[in-house]
């Protein structure tokens, strides 16, 4: 059974940083990608990152480059979002999602996920 579980979301000030978590089980990750996806209030789901299992390899939303990075820790089946330079855009909930993929990175935002955590709430106010 695969589950998925966020953490780490929280208020932070604009320009500031937070790292999120995404614990996984229940699926071999070198056969999968895992992405992040987020949602603001009255706005459509959004992709922001995702890392492919078989290489690592990665891939950002144009919104998010060069601020947020993705990352794996193979021995505790986790991956991370670290997120810096946040603005308040950036507010939503944030999702962690997988499937079974083993292309290129730059495709793993269009897939269609069918396992996903429950959230965490991102807002950056001041």
């Amino acid at each position: 059974q695969v589950q998925l579980v966020e953490s780490g979301g929280g208020l932070v000030q604009p320009g500031g940083s937070l790292r999120l978590s995404c614990a996984a089980s229940g699926f071999t990750f070198d056969r999968n990608v895992i992405a992040w996806f987020r949602q603001a209030p009255g706005k459509e789901r959004e992709g922001v990152s995702c890392i492919v299992g078989r290489d690592s390899s990665t891939y950002y939303a144009d919104s998010v480059k060069g601020r947020f990075t993705i990352s794996r820790d193979n021995a505790k089946n986790t991956v991370f979002l670290q997120m810096n330079s946040l603005k308040p855009e950036d507010t939503a909930v944030y999702y962690c999602a997988t499937t079974f993929w083993r292309g290129r990175a730059e495709y793993g935002l269009g897939l269609s996920y069918e396992n996903w955590g429950q959230g965490t709430q991102v807002t950056v106010s001041s």
